[in-house]
């Protein structure tokens, strides 16, 4: 099938990865393997930054096994191979990865330490680059090879490095100013509050390795990964409130902080392990989970005192201010209203059947891409048709797309980056009519978004005791989903963010006034259909309810775009899930009414669709 994709599209569809890539990759880093005198090599997805969306010029894991999913790991011996993925990914991992030449284990069980304790052979040396792995997942590592007689090695030049032909340059995008109109608070403010976080823990300093942290302490944001407005660099910060960046000079952050009167430096990115080696004699706090065994090795070489600990900007980045909530009120409504024209075209020009799952994704891009405001997506478009749209993080390429066939499901999972807001929204919409299980599947799914949209809790309340909300009435028939409800989303940064979340995995992370989470409980009848709602929504202050003997926070939701009622059972709704969703809908034609009113057949759409049940 020949798709016609407009020049300007920010998704190509092209297929990525493939078994190709294990069968060209693998003779060659055996040899490099023997030269450096190692029986294997651990190669993960993660980069140098951990980064959720990997540059190009970082993603080898693809490169060596042809698999392109956002987390797994391989690990490659002179004979033998295997790559791990967790359940997400059990599909399309055999897909692009040749079976032949690569064992399929789970992650994290087995993984890559139980892997190696059940089939590495004693005596082998197995090599890894310290940049690319956290500390405590090398532990566990080097735990299971020393019980089987294995021999952990950190390399000093990646083999894989070595041998790629024809990589792709790393990002150099220029870094630019976040204006305090939009971030809400002041370099200044910021470094004042998470510098004290450092006191109370008695460290002296914090290395800050997330690119995602230093892009909001210094109200910074850029291009070098996609999906996500951030520039890759690292900062150290100092329990004076004093910090200093460390970016690739092309990248133009010190014309942005120029040197002297102030407490912010900005050096070269290849001074990083200089700054840590002048740290000796400090107590640094370092997050294990985030930061490479890099850093804390060359921390501990130097005579530091290493302190592990959360990174001490996550908690402050996830409680957003007053102007980031506004923002995002705001930046919802117009992509709202890019979502109302696309919902519209779903119900009409798409019902024909003619349409696919690349011609829909391109569809909605071009409507967010008309709003003047628009700066990317916030992550590939999940774009699933029947039985893809049961693939709960699938990606459609030129060689799985599918038509949006009648009597079937679409599920379209997307967002967008505005200056001040990051979106993410999910709608299932029926393409022609839909069968009565899947308005019974619809509507469960719908009364657990409900549960979790209308919920009080009082303060101290975590993510992981909301969740089982959403999850209610599906439970009760029998029914779940194998993904989280909830995770948090940046302001103008990355749509996935921590540290709190809903799901079912414990959380200590309390949630606070400010915190914007994703509600998207699902159903996935596997081979058939899937289906998801999902909208964002935002913690509000405790207040007293009527009655009540203690204050309660709730939520208030920022998403503004219509449920399709035609999936909807009303009978298996109560009288207050169906006022919830009259209430909302009677806001989703308030606030993006007017922004389509100029064009009548959507305005009138867009009534019918809001219309009660």
């Amino acid at each position: 099938m020949t798709h016609i994709i407009p020049r300007d599209t920010i998704q190509t569809f092209t297929p990525k990865g493939g078994p190709a890539n294990g069968r060209k990759a693998l003779p060659l880093l055996r040899k490099e393997l023997a030269r450096q005198g190692l029986d294997g090599f651990l190669v993960p997805h993660e980069d140098e930054y951990n980064n959720e969306y990997v540059p190009a010029s970082a993603d080898r894991l693809a490169w060596v096994t042809g698999f392109t999913g956002s987390a797994g790991a391989a690990i490659v011996m002179r004979d033998r191979a295997a790559i791990f993925t967790d359940g997400r990914y059990t599909l399309q991992v055999r897909d692009q990865v040749d079976g032949q030449l690569f064992a399929f284990e789970g992650f994290p069980e087995p993984g890559i330490a139980g892997w190696i304790a059940a089939n590495a052979r004693k005596g082998e040396t197995i090599g890894y680059d310290a940049r690319l792995h956290s500390p405590d997942a090398i532990t566990r590592i080097e735990a299971a090879a020393a019980r089987a007689g294995i021999h952990m090695r950190i390399v000093d030049e990646n083999p894989v490095d070595r041998i790629w032909e024809n990589r792709p340059a790393a990002p150099c995008a220029k870094i630019y100013p976040h204006p305090v109109s939009l971030a809400g608070r002041s370099v200044e403010e910021k470094l004042d509050e998470v510098s004290q976080v450092l006191k109370e823990a008695g460290a002296d300093a914090a290395v800050l390795s997330d690119p995602v942290s230093v892009a909001w302490i210094l109200n910074l944001r850029g291009g070098d990964v996609a999906c996500a407005p951030i520039g890759l660099g690292r900062a150290i910060l100092g329990a004076d409130g004093s910090i200093s960046g460390y970016f690739d000079p092309e990248k133009g952050v010190s014309e942005l902080y120029p040197v002297g009167g102030n407490k912010i430096s900005i050096e070269s990115e290849d001074s990083f392990d200089s700054a840590l080696a002048a740290l000796a004699g400090k107590t640094v706090l370092v997050d294990p989970a985030i930061t490479s065994a890099h850093v804390f090795n060359q921390l501990e070489k130097a005579g530091a005192i290493v302190k592990r600990a959360p990174d001490p900007v996550a908690l402050p980045r996830a409680i957003k201010n007053a102007i980031e909530v506004e923002g995002a009120r705001q930046a919802h409504i117009r992509d709202g209203a890019a979502m109302v024209r696309f919902l519209h075209w779903l119900d009409t020009d798409a019902q024909s059947g003619h349409e696919d799952e690349i011609s829909a994704a391109v569809k909605l891009e071009t409507f967010r891409r008309a709003l003047p405001e628009f700066r990317d997506i916030s992550f590939e478009t999940i774009s699933g048709a029947g039985p893809n749209g049961a693939l709960p993080h699938y990606r459609v390429s030129t060689d799985s797309v599918r038509k949006l066939e009648r009597g079937t499901l679409y599920l379209v999972d997307s967002g967008g980056q505005y200056p001040d807001g990051t979106t993410d929204i999910t709608r299932t919409v029926p393409i022609g009519e839909a069968g009565a299980d899947m308005r019974r599947a619809f509507t469960l799914v719908l009364k657990g978004h409900i549960a979790l949209a209308r919920i009080r809790f009082p303060e101290g309340t975590t993510g992981s005791q909301l969740d089982a909300l959403a999850r209610q009435p599906l439970w009760m028939a029998g029914m779940d989903y194998d993904h989280g409800t909830g995770h948090g989303v940046g302001s103008y940064l990355s749509v996935h963010e921590g540290p709190g979340r809903i799901a079912k995995a414990p959380n200590s992370i309390a949630l606070k006034p400010g915190m914007i989470f994703s509600n998207e409980p699902g159903f996935y009848n596997t081979g058939k259909w899937g289906i998801r709602i999902e909208t964002l929504q935002v913690v509000t202050p405790p207040e007293d309810l009527p009655g009540g003997e203690r204050p309660m926070m709730g939520f208030e939701t920022l998403t503004f775009a219509p449920i399709h009622t035609a999936l909807v059972d009303v009978s298996l709704m109560t009288e207050e899930e169906r006022d919830w969703l009259n209430a909302y809908h009677a806001a989703v034609l308030e606030k993006v009414g007017p922004l389509v009113a100029g064009e009548p057949e959507v305005h009138a759409w867009l009534k019918a669709a809001c219309a009660p049940v």
